[in-house]
């Protein structure tokens, strides 16, 4: 039991590196719906170079400060060293062996000359043959003996004396030779504050115009940044600014020599893409042929078989059959209308298109079965010729399906009305076809525009493709589907549907989006 328990984490953990070498192998690969919600969305390229850029500046910059300020220490220290060096060479020349014994005569300019700026921070001592004060202050610090320069050499180190930090020039001066006699000691000492002052006065003017520099210099970084990530923005643009239908390839040449390999596996991509669509659009046409073709014959067979001579329960099975084999290739041809309309990126040609001429064929083609129901189909149309950016089959095939829907939803006896509306203020053009059936409720008229949606209870052998088809087609023209009521009766209140497609008027020049 110990060993299956040994096991188990040792199992999750290569579950863990499994899952996560199968999410970072392919960064650009769609991620696990699981994981969707979880998953962190990666930074922006431009917020990442930038932390990179900036980082390391940022990082620096502390660090130039320190050594600026060590530079500047070792700065101020030359000039005070040599002033130490000085009143170290001054005082040693004033001492003298008088009977054997050193003796200082400092005349009043040499001790003004050590007492310069500030008496309380310059000390000085002399220690005469044997080791005695001969002068100056007797608690400064000696010197190892080892560490004692020879005669007419100065030497500085550091040191304390009544807790401050000194600085300390010695040397020695050499008297003739006596049993047990040394090398007369002098030092010169003076505090810190004075270094310190002159490093803080140089950091300072080191560091006010840094602070100026930085943020000017993090400015120059992010506008260069920003103008080294432009031709990925003029990329973006030149993208979204072509045709939907356009799947030529783009201009690897003119993109950077880091971008070229994306554009080429674009433009890869586009080349796929465009063969898929041809694929697509093969296989529509021909399912098409091959799915109208037996329906129709169903249907002949059907209609010849019931001029025969036979019993009821045949004939009624007979009429079934041909009815729904007329369904069936109209759900067919529907499907394929929906198909052509969704495929947006199928290389639809838009051309200048008459709309009147358009509304006027397809009220035609529905005629007859507008007087099978006892229906009056009416058209209207405007004062002028009107012509739409588009295309003429779309748009005849949208027109169609709209009427058919009037047809199926309104009670026989009915009346039916396109009209053709030219909107010259807004350059607009409407078509607006309008019926005198039940209606469709504000709540459903969200809904309706679903493909295979019907509202429950209503009667019709309709597919709920009709409006699904009008609304992608008119989206692929730009236009826009709008449902209103048609009241054609204030009392009783009678309100059938009025169904208006407001498609923009050609201008030239001017291309309209497939799909938003």
């Amino acid at each position: 039991m110990s060993a299956r328990a040994d096991r188990a984490p040792a199992a999750h953990a290569a579950d863990l590196d499994e899952a996560r070498d199968e999410r970072y192998a392919n960064p650009f690969a769609p991620p696990d719906e699981t994981e969707a919600a979880a998953a962190a969305r990666p930074r922006s390229l431009f917020g990442e170079i930038l932390d990179w850029m900036l980082a390391p500046l940022l990082l620096l910059w502390p660090m130039s400060l320190a050594v600026t300020y060590l530079v500047a220490k070792s700065i101020a220290n030359g000039p005070f060293d040599r002033a130490l060096e000085i009143d170290a060479y001054v005082l040693a020349r004033q001492i003298h062996p008088v009977n054997g014994v050193a003796e200082l005569a400092l005349p009043d300019s040499t001790r003004d000359f050590l007492r310069a700026d500030n008496v309380d921070s310059v000390f000085y001592q002399v220690l005469g043959t044997r080791g005695e004060l001969v002068s100056g202050e007797r608690d400064m610090p000696l010197p190892h003996e080892e560490d004692r320069p020879p005669p007419g050499i100065v030497e500085f180190r550091d040191d304390v004396l009544h807790g401050n930090d000194i600085r300390v020039a010695y040397t020695t001066v050499e008297f003739p030779r006596t049993p047990g006699a040394q090398p007369v000691l002098v030092q010169v000492a003076e505090t810190l504050d004075k270094r310190s002052q002159l490093a803080n006065d140089i950091i300072k003017g080191v560091i006010l115009p840094q602070f100026v520099i930085l943020p000017l210099a993090i400015l120059l970084v992010w506008f260069g940044l920003s103008r080294g990530l432009a031709p990925l923005h003029a990329l973006q643009a030149h993208i979204r600014a072509r045709r939907p239908d356009d799947l030529s390839p783009l201009e690897a040449r003119r993109a950077p020599p880091e971008i070229e390999p994306l554009v080429t596996s674009f433009n890869d991509l586009l080349t796929r893409l465009e063969q898929n669509m041809e694929l697509q659009k093969r296989f529509i046409a021909d399912a098409a042929h091959q799915m109208k073709t037996p329906l129709a014959g169903l249907r002949m067979q059907a209609e010849l078989a019931l001029r025969e001579d036979v019993s009821t329960e045949v004939h009624r099975s007979l009429e079934q059959i041909a009815t729904s084999s007329e369904h069936a290739a109209r759900l067919v041809t529907q499907l394929l209308a929906l198909a052509r309309a969704e495929n947006r990126l199928s290389g639809q040609i838009f051309a200048p298109v008459e709309v009147s001429e358009v509304a006027r064929n397809a009220v035609r083609d529905w005629v007859q079965a507008a007087l099978a129901k006892q229906m009056d189909l009416g058209y209207e149309a405007p004062d002028g010729p009107v012509q739409v950016d588009g295309n003429p089959v779309m748009l005849r095939e949208m027109l169609s399906n709209l009427i058919d829907n009037a047809i199926r939803y309104t009670p026989p006896g009915g009346r039916i009305t396109v009209t053709v509306r030219h909107d010259a203020a807004a350059r607009l053009v409407h078509l607006e076809v309008e019926d005198t059936g039940l209606g469709i409720p504000v709540a459903e008229r969200s809904r309706v525009i679903e493909r295979f949606y019907r509202i429950l209870g209503r009667e019709g052998d309709g597919s709920g493709l009709g409006l699904a088809i009008v609304r992608e087609i008119a989206t692929m023209h730009g236009g826009e589907l709008t449902i209103e009521d048609n009241v054609y009766q204030e009392s009783p209140r009678l309100a059938g549907t009025l169904v208006r497609v407001s498609l923009h008027v050609h201008e030239r020049g001017r291309t309209y989006p497939n799909a938003p």
